[in-house]
């Protein structure tokens, strides 16, 4: 079956673009948490690999153009937070001292289950920046000698997971606050956080939007300072 595909350039596109335009209609009709369109697109695209014996370097040799998009499309959701500037500044104080507090916490519950589980240190650094932005997390993974391979792979469950929880966690603690809604979906999800903010208000979205930001900067630099104690 790899012969067929061997030299077919856009298969991987046609392939993720089928399958992501599959999992969105399928959301259309049943509309639960569980049926994200991220999460369904990549199963489709598994089946359809291990069904036809199509290895990955053969799906990657389009998809991989997807991939380009990715830094572009971050860049994008700068946006709705410039139309929010003003917001930004009245609470500056408090969003930083959120973002920094989340970025923190989710780091040291890396490390506390890495340790009880005596997980291999590169795992440990691969996980660290699991909360931020793909683009930043690779570079922040070739930083601290992790596999970037397993940093895509969790940050990407990462997003998808807090995308599926975020609705049903912000109604149990009763968490209506946009700002807090949106720093809370960007800081935990980041861009996939994002998108399933805007879907609350483009205020929700804009202050996710600066979360993944801010929670990228805050990450390089804290992300090496705890790798460091693990060297």
């Amino acid at each position: 079956m790899n012969d067929i595909f061997v030299n077919t350039a856009y298969f991987g596109i046609v392939l993720s673009l089928l399958t992501y335009w599959l999992a969105v209609q399928i959301r259309k009709k049943l509309n639960y948490p569980i049926f994200n369109p991220l999460l369904m697109s990549a199963l489709f695209s598994i089946l359809v690999l291990v069904v036809f014996k199509i290895d990955y370097q053969t799906y990657n040799q389009g998809a991989q153009y997807i991939s380009f998009l990715l830094t572009p499309s971050t860049v994008c959701l700068a946006v709705p937070l410039y139309k929010q500037s003003q917001i930004l500044l009245k609470h500056l104080d408090a969003i930083i001292m959120s973002i920094f507090s989340g970025c923190l916490a989710g780091m040291v519950c890396i490390v506390v289950l890495c340790v009880l589980f005596h997980a291999d240190d590169v795992l440990l650094f691969s996980m660290l920046p699991k909360s931020i932005t793909t683009a930043i997390a690779m570079g922040i993974s070739q930083l601290v000698h992790g596999n970037v391979t397993v940093t895509v792979g969790v940050v990407i469950m990462t997003g998808i997971f807090g995308a599926m929880v975020a609705k049903t966690v912000l109604r149990i603690f009763r968490i209506d606050h946009p700002i807090a809604v949106g720093l809370a979906c960007g800081n935990s999800a980041h861009a996939i956080g994002t998108a399933k903010a805007l879907e609350f208000g483009e205020i929700e979205g804009a202050m996710s939007s600066l979360s993944i930001v801010i929670a990228g900067l805050l990450t390089v630099f804290l992300a090496p300072f705890i790798a460091s104690f693990f060297s």
